[in-house]
């Protein structure tokens, strides 16, 4: 048996079934067996308890303080929020479970053989670019982490190179190596670093809000600085419930790439419910309790738990709840944005990139852009990944009309990896039209709802609005009744654990 000297993985050429094109089949982008999945409720939990508590997911919590909610207006707007990701992620986990394949191949049903590069590209570009954004913004608490243990490393954070100090290159150069080692081993090495991180954030958050309650005397300010009234609160309360949607809308096109691991339905329904409105319920207190005990100590509204760490007065202490964002950081990079690209890249040439090497491929492209000079980059974060993101949500509209709607979930999955011009997914040359029309101008409204002065007042509401757009236009521009096969691709998977 030949296998790849470097990777040890079985060569790409291999196994290949027979009715499976070379072009749109690998071993990673093939469905998993439904026996021996191991994604259970609680590694579907662990995932939601290490992405909701992210640096990002706590600096936007905060920043409702500053535009006038305090801590019950900030606790209903997530919950509301909550109840909607539940539902969505839920829908779409649904779909992983039944088919066992990722998203680039998940996109094959409603854009079309060829047609699936579009969204797959898409939520990869957006990834990679934040991939190396979050692992700069760990890297500069991994900074002030040697620096506590070693004074010496002060200097290297005088000096810099391309826009980046030397000690800030050894620490990025770190944290990218520990994730690609970590990515190189799988999606079960993701999954059980997921299990072990999840515990670890939540128990560390807990105990850090309980600092700031003990320094604080138990006093905490629950109220915002300027606290908004009347219809303006009940707007920003709706507005920032719709933002937590979105923060999320590149997780719910993807989600199926972990969930073709689980191990049924309930797994995920269970996973769900206790990650996402019970664990952002708790989320949500702790942010308020950071941010309302830090108000009560010394008048200063955080942006950040960092904010809060870098006060604490004992190294040791100071120490372990550096390593634990380190950890909550490591562990968010890896579900949101090195999955997704590692797909996407494999479903670009299936020949050539396996999942591993296209994981390398896509952290050595989030290291060469330098993204620290993108994150300090307004134009950057407004324009490239704005207008990338606006297009999320005409993409989820579109693949859940598609699959929940039109075909009400049946699917010829080994018909996915087929490039028979009769398949039911090769439509015209491997592109549904109907697709690319209902994309077009969803995306276009959606755009203009991000880069329109006029219609900043709905921006809040630009996902929704653009996936709603998104699953009109494709239901009715879809041809309707029709029976559609439902096979499973049983014959052509492979272990979810391999």
């Amino acid at each position: 048996m030949m296998t790849d000297a470097q990777t040890g993985s079985i060569a790409l050429e291999e196994r290949l079934p027979h009715d499976c094109a070379p072009g749109l089949y690998n071993r990673d982008l093939a469905p998993t067996r439904q026996k021996g999945r191991t994604w259970n409720a609680y590694s579907i939990f662990a995932l939601w308890a290490n992405d909701v508590h992210s640096l990002g997911n706590y600096s936007f919590v905060i920043g409702l303080f500053a535009l006038g909610l305090g801590a019950w207006q900030i606790l209903l707007a997530l919950m509301f929020g909550a109840v909607f990701l539940f539902v969505l992620l839920t829908l779409s986990g649904f779909m992983g479970i039944k088919t066992g394949v990722p998203f680039p191949v998940m996109s094959r049903i409603s854009f079309g053989t060829r047609g699936a590069q579009i969204p797959a590209l898409i939520r990869g570009g957006v990834a990679i670019v934040w991939f190396g954004i979050q692992t700069y913004l760990a890297s500069m608490v991994l900074d002030v982490l040697l620096i506590a243990l070693h004074p010496g490393f002060a200097p290297l954070a005088d000096t810099q190179l391309l826009g980046l100090s030397h000690l800030g290159w050894i620490s990025f150069s770190i944290l990218w190596i520990v994730q690609v080692v970590i990515a190189c081993y799988g999606m079960e090495s993701i999954r059980k670093y997921e299990v072990f991180a999840g515990p670890v954030i939540l128990v560390s958050f807990i105990a850090i809000a309980s600092w700031v309650w003990f320094s604080a005397g138990g006093r905490i300010t629950w109220t915002a600085p300027e606290p908004l009234t009347g219809g303006a609160m009940w707007a920003q309360i709706l507005g920032a419930a719709s933002l937590w949607v979105a923060i999320y809308g590149t997780f719910v096109l993807n989600f199926c790439d972990f969930t073709r691991g689980a191990t049924c339905r309930a797994a995920v329904v269970r996973g769900n419910f206790w990650g996402i409105p019970i664990n952002m319920l708790l989320f949500g207190i702790i942010a308020v309790v950071l941010c309302g005990g830090q108000l009560s100590i010394d008048g200063t509204l955080i942006h950040s738990p960092t904010d809060v760490v870098q006060k604490i007065p004992n190294t040791f202490l100071l120490v372990l709840a550096s390593l634990s964002l380190l950890i909550l950081t490591i562990a968010v990079n890896l579900m949101a944005n090195f999955v997704a690209p590692a797909f996407a890249l494999a479903n670009l040439m299936p020949q050539r990139l396996n999942f591993r090497r296209a994981a390398v491929v896509s952290a050595v492209i989030g290291f060469v852009i330098l993204p620290w000079n993108l994150y300090n980059s307004p134009i950057v974060i407004v324009y490239f990944l704005g207008g990338l993101g606006a297009f999320l949500g005409p993409l989820f509209g579109i693949v859940m009309a598609d699959y929940w709607l039109i075909r009400r979930a049946q699917v010829d999955v080994p018909a996915l990896y087929s490039d028979d011009p009769k398949g039911p997914y090769h439509y015209v040359n491997g592109i549904n039209p109907v697709a690319i029309k209902a994309l077009v101008p969803s995306a276009l409204i959606s755009l203009a709802f991000a880069f329109v002065p006029g219609l900043h007042a709905l921006s809040q509401f630009s996902w929704f609005i653009a996936a709603g757009l998104g699953a009109v236009f494709y239901y009715l521009l879809a041809p309707k009744g029709y029976s559609y096969a439902d096979r499973d691709g049983e014959h052509i998977a492979v272990d979810a654990a391999h």
